[in-house]
């Protein structure tokens, strides 16, 4: 049955609750080769292996052409930080960096404590609500948006744009749903070329926690970003920043929802937050599945994967391997040692998981200390994307 596994039949089924297939694959087929020649990791120390490899690489300039043409798509995701390699990402990360120095983290987290307050007043006003589109989503929008100055009026097409730009990139996607991706770029473009413009002409008008600013003028070795990567690189920047943020809010509150115990624990010893955000990024990754093409013969374990080879890099299998973890198909928010690598590891580890883990403590801790009586009202929706686990819907009652 592993031999059988192909990532492009996985169905909307399939990708909702995918952790059964992925213990089998780790079991009986830890490095498995589907139909088209591509590679499949589970193993928690492959997938280490394979994002700390120098022999492998993350550009997708070639990968990608077939599926997405010189279209949109194709510009957008073969410009941004995540489907590049050394120089090119090496010199596109310090300029980014600009927007997560310890400075601006600092400053932006009461910014995320006034949000979060702010949504909670509304939340506890309802007593009913669906808590991925009312907070989950609400808090890394608007913080993201406050980063690179993004107007109230259309922070509610962010989400829109972030899942047609992101689905692109799952194993199968509809000529339909390509259209509809490359829409979502030019529009996305269309708002930051007109943002940009603004902030060049009054470069001083940032408010607090703004960076957009400091990636137009930053400079690293005298070079500044392209426009084409500026554009490219902020529309990144709002995806993976709210995107991976909104689900591990609602994976938090589902994983503590389906593990009464472990929330009671929590609601008695709020000390232990850290450790739990890190649980739920564990238990339910954000981004299920990375990739990387080997540029060279790689071994992992009994399998030499050839030269020129894409690889899948399941996170989500790893992050529940039993060589790694103890009992992992259970919570325990109190895991120590949680060596979890829902962030990706080496050069390419998302440069925003301080920012995220900020997000997600404050917003999961303040959460369950407003709402002591949290409990499902209703049916939850996760989203039937393969590579990011997330829900559409997630009812729940306070009262």
């Amino acid at each position: 049955m592993a031999k059988a596994f192909n990532l492009s039949d996985f169905d909307n089924e399939a990708a909702r609750n995918p952790f059964p297939t992925y213990r089998m694959l780790r079991e009986h087929d830890p490095v498995h080769r589907n139909a088209d020649g591509s590679y499949f990791l589970t193993r928690y120390d492959d997938v280490v292996q394979s994002f700390r490899h120098p022999a492998m690489s993350s550009d997708k300039k070639i990968a990608f052409k077939p599926r997405f043409g010189d279209g949109p798509l194709y510009t957008h995701h073969t410009t941004s930080l995540v489907f590049n390699d050394p120089p090119i990402h090496t010199r596109v990360r310090k300029l980014l960096a600009a927007a997560f120095t310890p400075r601006k983290l600092a400053e932006l987290e009461p910014v995320v404590e006034r949000v979060i307050d702010d949504l909670l007043d509304k939340l506890e006003a309802m007593g009913d609500f669906e808590i991925i589109e009312d907070y989950a989503l609400a808090l890394p929008t608007q913080v993201i948006s406050d980063m690179l100055g993004v107007p109230e009026e259309q922070r509610h097409l962010l989400r829109g744009y972030s899942n047609l730009i992101l689905g692109a990139l799952d194993p199968v996607v509809a000529p339909a749903e390509l259209r509809a991706g490359e829409g979502a770029v030019v529009e996305f473009e269309e708002m930051l070329n007109e943002l940009i413009a603004k902030r060049r002409e009054n470069p001083r008008g940032s408010q607090i926690g703004e960076v957009l600013a400091a990636l137009i003028f930053g400079e690293v070795d005298g070079e500044r970003l392209s426009p084409v990567e500026l554009v490219q690189n902020c529309i990144f920047l709002l995806n993976a920043g709210h995107e991976t943020t909104a689900n591990l809010i609602g994976n938090s509150v589902d994983m503590l929802l389906q593990a009464s115990d472990q929330l009671q624990r929590l609601q008695d010893d709020p000390e232990l937050i850290r450790s739990a955000i890190e649980e739920s990024l564990r238990y339910q990754s954000p981004l299920q599945i990375g990739n990387r093409k080997a540029m060279e013969d790689v071994v992992f374990g009994e399998t030499t994967i050839p030269a020129g080879s894409f690889i899948h890099c399941c996170i989500a299998a790893a992050n529940r391997d039993p060589a790694q973890f103890d009992d992992p198909e259970n919570v325990d928010i109190s895991r120590n040692p949680n060596r979890q690598i829902a962030f990706g590891l080496g050069k390419h580890i998302c440069m925003g998981n301080t920012l995220g883990r900020i997000e997600g403590r404050v917003a999961i801790g303040k959460f369950i200390d407003r709402f002591p009586n949290l409990k499902r009202n209703g049916t939850s929706q996760l989203s039937p994307r393969v590579r990011f686990r997330g829900f559409d819907k997630l009812p729940v009652s306070v009262t």
